[in-house]
């Protein structure tokens, strides 16, 4: 049975392009890759010619360097604040290089060395004493078997002497399995394993890594979008895929989502275009929580109103977004309704309706 999932990986997602891509291929790929670098940046920027859709949006240069990254013999490292499309990027990176994004650790404060490379069948264990059979495998110690990409997600959240772990990994390409005997206590990494790690710069629990694993990675910082345009076309499509998928038709009208991204880029930057300074909430204000408050406003516009999406919708659910990490916050976007949305209100009537939904902030 093809039982639909809420977010499958992008391999069955762009299924079509990747295949598309394959045939299309002339290129020199390095060993263990399923794509050339030429046609993985294709996959990533898109290529009208090829019908292949563009998915990262920001510096071209920066994808460039990834993959001449990730053919090196140094690991990846994708380092930028909150909701800039890194672990989407390591995603794509995965799926085009090696077929499969799944290939996954999760960071967290409690992820130990176990996790990180492997563990046991203690069953078997006790049954028959070490042995390939009751080793348990870590998607490292999987994808270094494979010769695949691993990715390693939210790197700098697991403890500094657990991330230690990777130093021998990344330097000779083999991990030890002291408990195993001759060959097998030895698994060397087939051509085509890499890591992409990604960190982020601002959240709580982060640790700083070791001067030895830095050496180990290349570090590519992912950036806020600066070209408004930009932003506003990436709003716009990622809200009219969540919105496909969701089986919801509302459109989301050019207007609105100027508002919106306008918003979000008053807000960030802390100085609207017309030059007032506003004060930047502690709230992550990314590309990624625009995405998400477009889709929200939609939802709300479809099942509470008449469908139509308008300044109010945005309005509450950017209130949500910006409230959720500080109280102070609340004060912020107090100031910005009533100094830059009540100006922007008297030519402009989606900012209009924005403004009529002000009163919710003082719930």
């Amino acid at each position: 049975m093809n039982v639909p999932v809420l977010r499958p990986p992008a391999e069955q997602v762009y299924a079509d392009e990747l295949a598309r891509l394959t045939e299309t291929d002339s290129g020199p790929r390095p060993a263990g890759w399923r794509l050339s670098p030429r046609a993985v940046r294709q996959f990533v920027l898109g290529d009208e010619r090829l019908g292949i859709k563009r998915k990262f949006y920001g510096d071209d240069a920066l994808i460039e360097r990834c993959i001449v990254t990730l053919m090196s013999d140094r690991a990846l490292l994708l380092v930028g604040e909150p909701g800039t499309a890194k672990s989407m990027l390591s995603e794509l990176l995965s799926a085009a290089i090696s077929g499969d994004s799944q290939c996954t650790l999760q960071g967290t404060a409690g992820t130990g060395e176990d996790q990180i490379r492997y563990t046991w069948n203690f069953a078997l264990l006790l049954a028959e004493g070490p042995s390939p059979q009751a080793l348990v495998r870590s998607p490292l110690l999987e994808a270094m078997e494979r010769g695949s990409l691993c990715r390693f997600e939210e790197i700098t959240r697991v403890q500094p002497e657990m991330q230690d772990c990777l130093i021998s990994v990344l330097s000779d390409k083999a991990l030890h399995i002291a408990e195993l005997r001759d060959d097998d206590a030895i698994v060397h990494a087939l051509p085509g394993f890499n890591l992409i790690a990604t960190a982020n710069l601002r959240d709580r629990g982060v640790h700083e890594m070791s001067g030895a694993l830095k050496r180990r990675f290349n570090f590519e910082t992912v950036r806020p979008i600066s070209d408004r345009r930009l932003e506003m076309r990436l709003v716009r499509e990622r809200t009219e895929a969540l919105l496909a998928h969701a089986e919801v038709e509302v459109e989301l009208a050019p207007d609105v989502v100027e508002l919106l991204v306008t918003a979000f880029n008053d807000l960030r930057n802390g100085v609207t275009a017309e030059g007032t300074v506003v004060e930047r909430p502690t709230a992550v204000m990314s590309s990624a929580e625009a995405v998400s408050v477009g889709f929200a406003a939609c939802l709300d516009a479809h099942y509470f109103a008449d469908g139509e999406v308008g300044g109010e919708h945005v309005a509450r659910q950017l209130i949500g977004t910006v409230l959720k990490d500080n109280a102070d916050d609340g004060r912020k976007l107090r100031h910005y309704f009533d100094v830059v949305v009540k100006q922007r209100a008297q030519r402009q009537r989606q900012w209009q309706r924005m403004l009529d939904a002000r009163r919710e902030l003082d719930r």
